[in-house]
């Protein structure tokens, strides 16, 4: 008998475009396809820097249309910005008194609603007026710093924040008021409530706006269904439903989560500080109250989860996804393309990694900052991202150049060499025993014009070392790798 024809799981563009006019590809299958190819993530280039900011930009994100860009800053200002151009739309100050973590438009307001988060703890709306003006509104607090606000899907009102307090909020902008749903803990103990978890992230599943991701200071992401928790306040502690965490990580605490993000398929996708990033398929969870002593058993593909209470759980193993570095900073992770083919994450060497999600297989590190990338907000249509980090700019990077980029390996990555500063270089010996002998105090009578004389010659010696330190690091930096993203690979 003859088999039917199946078409290849790989085809090249030509070939798709042919089945796509005899009708065997749908046009709109077609041009997501198009759009996610892996030659336009090998293509990417800086398209344009942003760079009104005077202070480090904590946050970037696209509205709806994707033709406005908006960011946020240490300078405590929100900036709206036409991207491809770069000219500012508007400006205002957040009404924030310290750096800004977050800003985002709320969907279906023409982008007129914006709401805001900061270092102060505060969670604000800016409304933007017919004459250009944005008057801000305090909407409710954090006992800490507030990083993360989750939009709800389609909702113009609905939006969730999280804090160092382990505080989890509900605002509903038809009323302007906050509701405070719960307090993020560790675990139950038998004396009480355990501390609670300082909460970096939060994110809602795009296909059930009902379940609420959140994670911070332990291994765990927990997420939580909002329609269990009570809302009148009289409780402090939520139940989640599940939580996700890599085996190997559980009852370790020398890590924590800086970033979750949930796919179009609900996965879960969860960036660990000085570990990797984890994608967890859909209800892969270890469920509502795993145990730290948890006994871990591996097979290929699957392991078994052994609980106290003698219950063994098998989940598939994570996704992990390595190179990228994450240990100074609170970073976000992200997916890009138009069914989220792949994944990407700033890191302390200043570079964007992305990762292809299906596998893992790591495409590109490019050179974003000077120091450390900390966001990455994809286009909402096309292949464009916008990153920031410590810098005073923001940069966007479009499938813009010629050659494609040269593929590599991470081990051929080679670390950053930062610009000295004061802290960071190394002290001559000969520094160090001037240091421990001027910690003795002088005596009663002694000559002050010593001192000033020594002082003088410490200073100088501060600064021999330092320019020693930055020659070094000049010399290294014509040694590092460029992976074709159209700058250097630092």
């Amino acid at each position: 008998m003859r088999r039917p024809w199946r078409h290849p799981t790989a085809r090249h563009g030509a070939a798709e475009l042919c089945l796509r006019e005899v009708g065997d590809l749908l046009p709109r299958r077609f041009a997501r396809r198009a759009a996610a190819a892996e030659d336009l993530v090998m293509r990417l280039q800086i398209h344009r820097k942003l760079d009104r900011h005077t202070g480090c930009v904590n946050t970037v994100g696209f509205n709806a249309d994707g033709d406005t860009l908006i960011s946020g800053s240490d300078d405590q200002k929100v900036m709206l910005w036409d991207w491809d151009t770069g000219a500012v739309k508007m400006q205002f100050h957040s009404g924030h008194g310290d750096n800004v973590f977050q800003a985002r438009f709320m969907p279906y307001t023409d982008d007129h609603t914006i709401v805001t988060c900061a270092a102060d703890g505060q969670v604000r709306v800016a409304k933007v007026q017919d004459d250009g003006d944005a008057l801000t509104t305090l909407l409710g607090e954090h006992d800490g710093r507030a990083h993360k606000l989750a939009i709800e899907p389609g909702s113009p009102y609905i939006f969730y924040s999280c804090g160092e307090d382990g505080l989890v909020q509900h605002f509903d902008l038809r009323t302007d008021t906050a509701t405070e749903l719960f307090v993020c803990r560790n675990s139950l103990t038998k004396s009480g409530y355990s501390s609670h978890v300082h909460l970096n992230a939060i994110t809602i599943d795009p296909r059930n706006p009902n379940l609420l991701a959140v994670g911070g200071s332990n291994p765990f992401a927990r997420v939580y269904d909002i329609r269990k928790c009570i809302w009148d306040g009289s409780s402090d502690f939520a139940q989640p439903s599940d939580c996700y965490c890599p085996p190997h990580l559980i009852g370790d605490r020398g890590v924590g989560i800086t970033g979750l993000a949930f796919s179009h398929q609900s996965e879960l996708l969860v960036s660990y500080n000085n570990e990797n990033i984890y994608l967890f398929p859909k209800n892969g969870g270890l469920g509502p109250d795993p145990k730290s002593s948890a006994k871990i058993e591996g097979s290929e593909g699957s392991k078994s989860t052994m609980f106290a209470s003698g219950e063994a759980v098998y989940h598939p193993v994570p996704q992990v996804y390595v190179g990228h570095r994450n240990c100074e900073t609170v970073k976000g992770v992200t997916f890009i393309g138009p069914n989220h083919e792949y994944v990407a994450s700033g890191s302390d060497c200043g570079r964007l990694f992305i990762w292809r999600k299906r596998d893992g297989k790591f495409l590109r590190a490019m050179e974003g900052d000077e120091r450390i990338v900390n966001c990455i907000e994809p286009h909402p249509h096309t292949m464009t991202i916008a990153s920031s980090g410590i810098d005073n700019d923001v940069k966007l990077w479009t499938p813009s150049a010629i050659e494609q980029a040269r593929v590599l390996n991470v081990e051929e990555l080679k670390p950053r060499k930062r610009k000295a500063k004061l802290r960071h270089f190394a002290l001559p010996e000969e520094l160090v025993m001037h240091v421990l002998a001027r910690r003795r105090q002088p005596a009663a009578g002694e000559d002050s014009s010593e001192d000033l004389e020594d002082n003088t010659e410490l200073l100088s010696l501060v600064l021999q070392a330092a320019d020693r330190d930055n020659l070094s690091d000049d010399s290294d930096e014509d040694e590092e790798i460029s992976d074709g993203s159209g700058s250097r690979a630092k």
